[in-house]
């Protein structure tokens, strides 16, 4: 389980988060949606521990994610903002180099790799150089990096950007079966229809706030809504009380 405990962020004057309480519990799919700015990704990387709070606590499992950022890493596969590849690595060697950085054996790199190129259709690219990768390559590739050492908690910002019909079903599909395992999911999107398709539950952040959560169908209700979009719009623009 990830728990936030009443997080606060500020960046000099700027407030970039303000008292979030969230929990993320395992064998669940939680959508994080936001406006630009909203806060959403100084999140995510206060809970991998990238950044400390300026309040607050964030634990995984129980461990503080800013006393034993490391230990936390070790539960977390992540896909960040602008996920970076090694260009003079082809996609097998950068996704087999951050498993070794888990600590994974040679034997269970070769079968975990294998499995996340069939899974994700990568046959075509898995021993090319990254340098030249197309957008959807390139996620392709840090998806895979990602959940490489079979991580508890699955963090994921824009997984699916820029990926094809195809490989966005085979990404939805895994992330399914990483719920089916008891795996938690915690993903950002401003694609509403995927978010309806996948999550149990939706958090929405505005302003540094978090401003709604809960199933679907209880936050259009409680916003008045009948579509996820209008009631995204509504929440996100103050136009209607917090809703929980």
């Amino acid at each position: 389980m990830i728990e936030i405990e009443q997080v606060s962020k500020s960046f000099g004057r700027v407030q970039a988060l303000n008292n979030v309480s969230m929990t993320i519990g395992d064998g669940e799919i939680v959508g994080l949606l936001g406006l630009n700015g909203a806060g959403k990704t100084t999140l995510m990387r206060m809970i991998y521990g990238l950044i400390a709070p300026s309040s607050g606590h964030i634990r995984v499992d129980g461990v503080d994610a800013t006393m034993e950022a490391e230990k936390v890493r070790q539960k977390l596969g992540v896909l960040p903002d602008g996920a970076g590849l090694y260009k003079r690595l082809t996609a097998r060697e950068n996704i087999a180099y951050f498993a070794r950085l888990q600590g994974m054996s040679e034997n269970d790199i070769r079968q975990s790799s294998d499995r996340l190129i069939e899974i994700l259709r990568m046959e075509n690219i898995a021993d090319r150089y990254s340098d030249g990768f197309s957008l959807g390559e390139r996620m392709k590739t840090a998806l895979a990096r990602a959940i490489i050492h079979h991580p508890q908690h699955v963090l994921l910002d824009e997984p699916t950007n820029g990926l094809d019909v195809i490989t966005t079903r085979a990404v939805r599909a895994l992330l399914r079966q990483l719920k089916s395992e008891g795996r938690s999911v915690l993903f950002s999107s401003h694609l509403m229809y995927e978010v309806e398709n996948l999550c149990d539950r939706v958090l929405i952040i505005a302003g540094g706030q978090l401003v709604a959560g809960g199933r679907i169908e209880d936050v259009l209700q409680a916003a008045g809504c009948s579509s996820l979009e209008d009631a995204f719009v509504t929440l996100s623009q103050g136009e209607s009380e917090h809703v929980f």
